[in-house]
C-alpha cells in the first residue's frame, strides 16, 4: 500500500467541538473506546479536529438533523470550541485530494461512492487501522458532514500516551460566541496554512 501523504504545518491551529460536560475535552482516549470514522471501537487513541470553523459548525447541524432545533435554538453553553495545536513534524493521510484518495482505495467522489450512496464507517475504520501500522499520525480528511465533502477535518492519532494536544485559549469558546463565525479571525486567530504534500508513503 503506498499512501500520498501530507505535512501538517507546526504551531498550525486546529478546532474541536466537544460537549461542555466532557471531562477532559481533548482526550483521545475516548474514540478508543467507542471508536470514529477513521477509528474502530477498541483500536487507537485518536482526536477528531476540525480544520476551520465552518467545518465545526456544520458538525453541530449534522448532529442537529432530524431533531426540531436549529442552530439559532442553542443555548449559548450547549457546545463548545476549544483551538489547539499538536507536535511537531505530524505526517497523516491525504484523503483530501483525488490522488490521495485513490491511494487509499476510496473514490474521487468521497464521502460518497461512485454510485452516489454514502461511504461507511467500516470502510473508513480498515483504512484507519492500516494507516496507524504505517506509524502515520492520522487522515486529513475531506468532512462527511456534508454528501459533497465540503469542510476539512483531521483524525489524529497520537504517537504515545504522552503526546498530547495543547490547547490555545485559557477556556473553550462557547457556541454563542461563534455560532455565526466564517472566518479565523472572526474566532481572534491569525489564517492557517493547509497541509503540504510530501513524498508517498508505502507500507512494509
Amino acid at each position: 500500500m503506498t499512501v500520498r501523504t501530507v505535512r501538517l504545518p507546526d504551531r498550525r491551529v486546529w478546532l474541536r467541538l466537544a460537549d461542555p460536560h466532557w471531562i477532559d475535552l481533548l482526550d483521545p482516549t475516548h474514540a478508543r473506546e467507542h471508536g470514529g470514522r477513521w477509528n474502530p471501537p477498541g483500536s487507537h487513541p485518536t482526536l477528531y479536529l476540525s480544520g476551520d470553523v465552518g467545518t465545526a459548525r456544520m458538525q453541530v447541524e449534522r448532529m442537529l438533523e432530524g431533531s426540531p432545533v436549529h442552530l439559532d435554538d442553542l443555548h449559548e453553553v450547549a457546545y463548545v470550541l476549544i483551538a489547539a495545536t499538536l507536535p511537531r513534524a505530524q505526517h497523516c493521510a491525504d484523503a483530501v485530494t483525488a490522488e490521495g484518495l485513490s491511494s487509499l482505495g476510496l473514490p474521487e467522489t468521497y464521502p460518497q461512492g461512485s454510485e452516489g450512496e454514502r461511504v461507511g464507517h467500516e470502510t473508513c475504520r480498515a483504512i484507519g487501522r492500516r494507516l496507524r501500522a504505517m506509524l502515520l499520525r492520522g487522515v486529513w480528511c475531506r468532512s462527511a458532514c456534508t454528501a459533497d465533502g465540503e469542510g476539512r477535518e483531521l483524525a489524529w492519532f497520537p504517537a504515545t500516551g504522552r503526546s498530547r494536544a495543547t490547547p490555545v485559549w485559557d477556556a473553550p469558546l462557547p457556541i454563542g460566541r461563534w455560532r455565526y463565525a466564517t472566518t479565523w479571525a472572526e474566532l481572534g486567530l491569525d489564517d492557517q496554512p493547509e497541509p503540504v504534500g510530501i513524498a508517498p508513503r508505502s507500507s512494509r
